[in-house]
């Protein structure tokens, strides 16, 4: 069967979302986000006919407000009783807005955040890993046998790489065959979907979940955004043959059975979670994995779950900044040794603040391996913790040589994607 274009599946699937839609409000009743953007929800299915009225072309301010504050947090999802998406829903509406835009401009926008991306992520993996690490994430480093799973980094991941070395890690214990995929050449195509390129967005999304199909029966996902684009908005396009992908955070926890034998250190650590709930089953399961080590005490601190992660909250720069310091505050108030995070945007975000307060500030696998016996320097925070683009090029000189990046360019990126990713300013004032 042959797959129709994204801007033409994105029409038809709108079409059943305006078909099924009753503006019952019972979406926008759950939704976290309309209090803290200043909108009136009083009466949630007005606020709901308003989205609709979007989609069939019309204006609507405070629809429109609310779309652009979506944060993806999920818990709208089972509350429709019509068999329409909410999250999906928004999504249209976002896209609706964004395609009323020239064509150039919108080609212009998707294809300068593209490129931004792409340098920010080659610039920040290469001054943290050598050549034959980072060769273990391209295509080309497949198995000897053929893959079970295909895991799949999406592209900003590598900003962090000892997350994604301990994935990798972790299923070497397990014993589980795989092949990596990811980076900017198998994008998600979210920056060009974002800007309305559906055009550019399509060709990237397809040609990705294709060859996620064609490397392993199923495909593990570490990003969020990726998860939820591939699955939830491009992949029903593809109907005919869906991507089986989930959130390598489940099969982890669906694989606890299997970890346990092998968490044999004590982990003598208080520890609290920085989640989000936008992917339904992974905060549940890191807290599942967390609860499982040896020596860990688990403390639940409590926080308002939005958002599927921290950068989703980038439309409201107060709020996030607000959540932040509540997370912080929670976790001193509760005594941990450990605030724990689960995505990789989180903790570029959230792990200077280390610097300031009482406690470590980690990525939950982190954990994991250590009760594995399993390490990996976090190399981006120890740069990022000097607070200064000099000191940061002084530590990161050997690779900057081996890897022949830039000076400038090197200057520039950790000034924007390392230093200038802060919601919360350092200090306790």
């Amino acid at each position: 069967m042959d797959i129709p274009p994204l801007d033409l599946a994105m029409k038809s699937r709108t079409a059943q979302v305006l078909e099924r839609c009753v503006a019952c409000g019972a979406c926008a009743e759950v939704c976290p986000m309309p209090g803290p953007a200043g909108i009136d929800a009083s009466d949630p299915g007005k606020l709901t006919e308003g989205i609709l009225t979007i989609l069939r072309g019309g204006e609507h301010a405070d629809a429109a407000r609310w779309a652009a504050v979506c944060s993806g947090s999920g818990h709208c999802i089972p509350q429709c009783q019509y068999g329409v998406d909410p999250r999906f829903m928004l999504t249209m509406a976002r896209l609706e807005m964004a395609s009323r835009n020239p064509d150039d401009t919108r080609r212009k926008t998707g294809f300068t955040g593209f490129g931004s991306m792409t340098t920010g992520v080659r610039v920040l993996s290469k001054l943290q890993l050598p050549p034959e690490l980072l060769a273990r994430f391209r295509p080309e480093h497949e198995p000897a046998a053929p893959p079970e799973i295909v895991f799949y980094t999406g592209c900003n991941l590598m900003k962090t790489p000892h997350i994604a070395l301990l994935c990798l890690d972790i299923m070497d214990a397990l014993g589980v065959r795989y092949q990596v995929m990811g980076g900017p050449s198998s994008c998600c195509g979210i920056l060009q979907f974002r800007a309305g390129d559906l055009a550019t967005s399509g060709r990237i999304a397809y040609r990705t979940i294709d060859r996620l199909r064609e490397a392993a029966p199923r495909a593990l996902s570490w990003c969020p955004t990726c998860q939820i684009q591939l699955t939830e908005v491009v992949g029903p396009a593809k109907a005919d043959d869906p991507l089986d992908m989930m959130p390598i955070v489940k099969f982890l926890g669906e694989r606890l059975d299997d970890l346990r034998p092998l968490m044999v250190h004590s982990v003598n650590k208080r520890v609290g979670l920085h989640e989000h709930p936008g992917v339904a089953g992974v905060t549940e399961s890191a807290q599942a994995i967390l609860r499982a080590i040896p020596g860990l005490d688990f403390v639940d601190l409590r926080q308002p779950r939005i958002g599927y992660h921290c950068s989703q909250l980038g439309a409201l720069p107060g709020v996030k900044s607000q959540a932040h310091r509540e997370q912080l505050e929670a976790a001193e108030a509760a005594g941990v040794t450990s605030l724990a995070g689960i995505y990789h945007a989180c903790h570029r975000e959230m792990c200077s603040h280390e610097r300031d307060w009482p406690f470590e500030v980690v990525n939950f696998l982190e954990l994991l391996g250590e009760s594995m016996g399993l390490t990996r320097p976090d190399l981006f925070k120890r740069l990022k913790l000097m607070q200064d683009v000099d000191a940061i090029l002084a530590e990161a000189a050997p690779m900057i040589e081996t890897h022949h990046l830039d000076l400038d360019e090197a200057r520039a990126i950790i000034a924007k994607d390392m230093l200038g990713e802060q919601p919360l300013a350092l200090g306790r004032g």
